[in-house]
């Protein structure tokens, strides 16, 4: 075997330790990022309790910004994480939730409420961002808990095998390809109105730079 042959080897098995390494600490971090995107959303009126107490108006406003900030970042972090669940070869070879791209498409959606509505205005949106979420992190936590962290458990057996993705492929595939499809509706309905909104807020903008020409022509000269 010639030494450049030996490099290759070398060099492959480390791509592919490290890409997979890379992919079970996603998934093995994923639970953490979940917890915190409930936390952090379902915390939002011990947040409002905190504000309506605190006497500093800016102390006020940059606690309620930093919440902000960090409650999105981390819905936005774990949606981007999960999608782990849209790659083939993971969910035929890996132990993921079968369920994991539907919770990935809730946690969209969840996203495209707090984008589209003013969530923290608006109670009743602020309960379907709360209803995608909770439904999301039911799908994502029941198979992780009880099937792919419980294959040592016997009398999860049946359920273990049913709802891990790597023992139930045929399911997983279709469950993947349909999720995978409602993502990429959402996405496209959240461009094409992040586009209509930007060309609307520069037709604005350039409205009045184009019409105030007009109107300086029609003022009469003062004789």
């Amino acid at each position: 075997m010639k030494p450049q042959d030996i490099a290759n080897a070398i060099t492959q098995a480390l791509v592919q330790g490290g890409s997979q390494w890379m992919v079970s600490t996603i998934v093995a971090f994923l639970p953490v990022l979940w917890t915190m995107t409930l936390m952090l959303h379902l915390g939002r009126p011990y947040v409002l309790r905190t504000l309506r107490r605190c006497g500093l108006r800016l102390g006020a406003d940059v606690w309620w910004m930093s919440y902000l900030l960090i409650r999105d970042a981390v819905l936005l972090i774990t949606f981007g994480l999960s999608l782990v669940f849209f790659l083939p070869n993971e969910v035929a070879n890996a132990a993921l939730p079968l369920t994991g791209p539907l919770a990935a498409l809730l946690l969209l959606l969840a996203l495209a409420v707090k984008l589209s509505r003013r969530v923290d205005d608006d109670i009743q949106a602020y309960r379907l961002a709360t209803v995608f979420l909770v439904l999301g992190a039911t799908l994502y936590y029941g198979p992780l808990v009880f099937a792919v962290e419980a294959t040592s458990q016997s009398y999860l057996a049946g359920f273990s095998t049913f709802f891990t993705s790597d023992t139930n492929v045929s399911v997983a595939f279709p469950i993947m390809w349909i999720s995978l499809v409602g993502v990429v509706v959402v996405a496209g309905w959240l461009f094409i109105r992040a586009w209509n909104a930007a060309n609307h807020a520069m037709a604005r903008r350039l409205t009045p730079s184009q019409v105030q020409p007009e109107q300086k022509q029609r003022i009469p000269a003062m004789q």
